[in-house]
């Protein structure tokens, strides 16, 4: 038989089985991505002040379900609090400020108004008349 043809059966499976491992290397990037995000977002939400602390963590017990939902990151990032709290700010008892609710300006009544404010009032509004 001649050695110079190429089984194309053979050729098809080295590319399969490549594709197949470069599918699960970007799935393993996908999932230390979301992990990472994850850690970040927890972090936040518990106070730490610099997230360079985040690379002391054991990131190995956090687990991805197929779903994508990451679990084990509220209680790493907890437990990172209990060992090293100087990574994290001091608990603020203060509350957020928040805006004032919005109101409509409201029309000051004549009761409310002196008698020269409500002759100019008064003459103001007859002149739009």
């Amino acid at each position: 038989m001649n050695e110079d043809i190429v089984d194309p059966n053979a050729e098809l499976a080295a590319r399969a089985a490549a594709l197949e491992a470069r599918l699960l290397d970007v799935e393993a990037t996908a999932r230390a991505r979301v992990v990472q995000a994850e850690l970040k977002t927890e972090a936040v939400r518990a106070g730490m002040v610099d997230l360079d602390g985040l690379k002391l963590l054991d990131a190995s017990t956090i687990v991805v379900d197929d779903a994508g939902a990451v679990q084990g990151a509220a209680a790493l990032l907890r437990d990172m609090r209990r060992a090293k709290p100087w990574l994290f700010g001091a608990v603020s008892s203060s509350s957020v400020a928040q805006a004032p609710g919005a109101q409509p300006p409201r029309a000051k009544l004549a009761t409310e108004m002196g008698h020269e404010e409500w002759q100019a009032a008064r003459t103001e509004l007859l002149r739009r008349r």
